[in-house]
């Protein structure tokens, strides 16, 4: 399988004996129910609860509506990773999206999903991380004001470029510092909600008093602050894309959805009122840094501690968004629906550096070229394109192959609601502020009609493309993955 291939080439042992190596693998896809929680809790809270808020309760007017646009988000979140559940017990391989589309549409929408994916979604995703990673690493050395976008970007730039060097060459190391700087992220949160618990009990309920007042109620105002509301809540489908890695993936899934979403929910609700209960709704739209300006008014010479743990928080998420970039690539290129050399791993470090130099090109370009609004905007809309498209899949098989067999069954409401919510997020913002950058996406998505049907269908691959395949393997000193498993 493509998890095989994968993990055999990841353990640092996996070359010296292939015995070896399926042993090591053994124990890797003993996933229980914690890891399964840590895994979907880890990757959702990242770089959002940090940099969203102040954009939810931008589009959304009141403090009120923006609760409930992060409560509805969660509902959202949970009853899409119960779906998805399901789909998982149903299609027990790895691969998230890509393999469920496959498996249930066929080879041409699982292509465009992941040309589009490989291309344009995960790129943009660490983008937008690295972008809040920035932010919180540049707002200490200009306080009182807005950081030089330069600054900012620069700072991101190096980001990347760091993370890259780390996973091309350490599988080791990248493991121990996503784990690290998980601690991070929680300890993060926690003292956000203690302190704001702190304020409401000193009385400070100002941004709560009259909390419906100059609500929105736009169409697509509504529909762009569920995008930056559900940015934060984004790795509820993590859990997905490793299924063949869960011990008992049957009972794991579900279970490990029903802790770890509720948690994260909860979590960023609390954080939110703390936000409000410090700073009058004006003040958190001017703040460029939410959780740096609640630091400021709540911890005062100590506010640099909440700066250091959101460095260290999206900085932790971008690690995560490399480390496990690779399993799609992966599972892609085993059908044939992406390039060999994104496929290849280095032939010492043994990691899939081809892939990861990728993903870091692409989102450098995103960066110079885009602010952390719009990039988590165009992301969005894509992702819930495709969320959509599975989720339709789902109830086809619900629907029309109730037979098959599923140790789990989510109620058939769950997915119409999770459906019926990604066609207004897909089409809201283009019928009430229709941006030509949207068409920019579309086009690009179908464009992967050109490279489908020479490349996939009637795989016709030119002696040229093989030779700069020969060079690149050459240059970056990788090899297939698929003759090391064999």
């Amino acid at each position: 399988s493509t998890m095989r291939k994968r993990r055999t080439t990841d353990s640092p042992h996996s070359s010296i004996d292939l015995n070896e190596g399926k042993e090591k693998l053994k124990l890797k896809q003993e996933v229980g129910l914690i890891s399964g929680v840590s895994l979907i809790a880890g990757t959702m809270i990242g770089s959002g609860i940090f940099m969203s808020p102040e954009w939810v309760l931008h589009h959304m007017g009141s403090p009120a509506s923006s609760l409930i646009i992060w409560a509805a988000c969660g509902l959202l979140a949970m009853f899409g990773a119960l779906s998805y559940a399901e789909l998982g017990t149903i299609i027990k391989e790895s691969g998230g999206e890509y393999i469920y589309i496959l498996r249930i549409f066929g080879s041409f929408p699982a292509f465009l999903f992941a040309y589009t994916s490989v291309i344009l979604v995960r790129p943009a995703g660490l983008a937008a991380v690295c972008l809040s990673f920035a932010e919180y690493t540049v707002a200490p050395f200009y306080p009182g004001c807005a950081s030089p976008q330069v600054a900012v970007k620069c700072t991101a730039a190096a980001c990347i470029l760091l993370l890259a060097i780390i996973n091309c060459l350490n599988v080791r190391l990248a493991t121990s510092i996503m784990n690290i700087f998980t601690a991070a992220k929680l300890l993060a949160l926690l003292v956000i909600v203690a302190g704001g618990l702190v304020l409401l009990f000193k009385g400070q309920t100002q941004s709560f008093q009259n909390a419906f007042q100059n609500t929105t109620a736009g169409v697509g105002a509504v529909g762009v602050a569920f995008y930056q509301g559900l940015w934060s809540y984004d790795g509820w489908n993590n859990l997905n894309y490793v299924t063949e890695e869960l011990k008992k993936p049957e009972v794991t899934l579900p279970r490990a959805v029903m802790i770890a979403i509720p948690l994260v929910t909860c979590l960023y609700l609390l954080v939110n009122v703390s936000y409000l209960a410090a700073m009058a709704p004006s003040e958190l739209l001017s703040s460029g840094a939410v959780a740096v300006t609640w630091g400021d008014k709540v911890l005062g010479r100590w506010a640099w501690l909440i700066s250091l743990s959101v460095a260290l928080s999206t900085f932790g998420s971008s690690n995560g968004t490399f480390f496990s970039g690779g399993r799609m690539c992966y599972a892609a290129a085993r059908e044939g629906h992406m390039p060999d050399i994104l496929s290849m791993a280095h032939v010492r470090c043994l990691t899939p550096s081809p892939a990861l130099l990728f993903t870091s090109a692409v989102s450098l370009i995103m960066i110079i070229s885009g602010s952390f609004t719009s990039i988590v905007n165009f992301f969005s809309f894509i992702a819930w394109l495709f969320y959509g498209m599975t989720i339709a899949g789902l109830l086809y098989l619900k629907i029309k192959k109730p037979e098959l067999p599923r140790s789990y069954k989510v109620p058939i409401i769950f997915p119409i609601i999770v459906l019926m919510a990604a066609v207004y997020l897909v089409l809201a913002p283009i019928i009430d502020q229709p941006q030509i950058e949207i068409l920019y996406i579309v086009l690009f998505i179908f464009s992967g009609i050109i490279l489908y049907f020479p490349l996939v269908h009637f795989k016709c691959h030119p002696r040229f493309l093989q030779r700069i395949t020969l060079h690149l393997q050459l240059f970056l000193e990788v090899a297939p993955t698929t003759r090391e498993a064999n």
